[in-house]
């Protein structure tokens, strides 16, 4: 991109190219970012001022989109099925930013600290998941539609799991109907 040329919400923008590198496997480098971009380097670190300011930046913007998609789930208690409500819940992320957080924190295991540092306990990337999922699941066991044996903490892992390596979504509501206990029943 040439010199002089505005790019419109910059961050996001830098963001989004991060996630693709990602997802193409390719090399993880503030050249590739900014390459995928169709900038400057220099854009990155006008904004950022290091590489590492900006993965802990993308971190923290995606992990709060991720609970914010999420804070809709305590509303559907008691309602619907168990499996279909954690399945739009999840379908109403942004999984290409669960994957691209899955895949930096598990190599750059500092971010974790980094997002929580910010935005609180519990709250980076998929972990936001499995939090929203226990609570949920928690609640749903108190109100009987979940059986009271069931290891809600354990099931909200399988959960967790699922949606930071399935991309596909009608393969994650397969896969949530086949997790959650036949025993659930819906109502409303």
């Amino acid at each position: 991109m040439p010199r002089g040329v505005a790019v419109p919400e910059p961050r996001q923008h830098l963001f989004a190219a991060l996630e693709r590198v990602i997802a193409a496997e390719g090399p993880l480098t503030s050249r590739a970012v900014t390459q995928e971009a169709g900038v400057a380097t220099g854009l990155l670190f006008t904004h950022f001022g290091s590489f590492d300011n900006f993965l802990a930046g993308y971190g923290v913007d995606r992990s709060f989109q991720i609970a914010s998609a999420l804070s809709g789930l305590p509303g559907r208690f008691g309602s619907g099925t168990v499996a279909g409500n954690l399945t739009d819940a999840v379908l109403g992320l942004p999984l290409p930013a669960v994957r691209t957080l899955t895949r930096l924190t598990a190599f750059h295991p500092s971010l974790i600290a980094e997002i929580e540092g910010v935005l609180g306990a519990g709250s980076a990337g998929v972990r936001v998941v499995e939090r929203a999922a226990a609570d949920y699941l928690a609640a749903e066991q108190q109100l009987g539609r979940i059986p009271a044996g069931v290891d809600t903490l354990s099931l909200a892992l399988a959960v967790a799991a699922v949606v930071a390596f399935t991309g596909e979504p009608g393969l994650i509501g397969r896969v949530f109907a086949a997790l959650i206990p036949a025993a659930s029943v819906s109502s409303g």
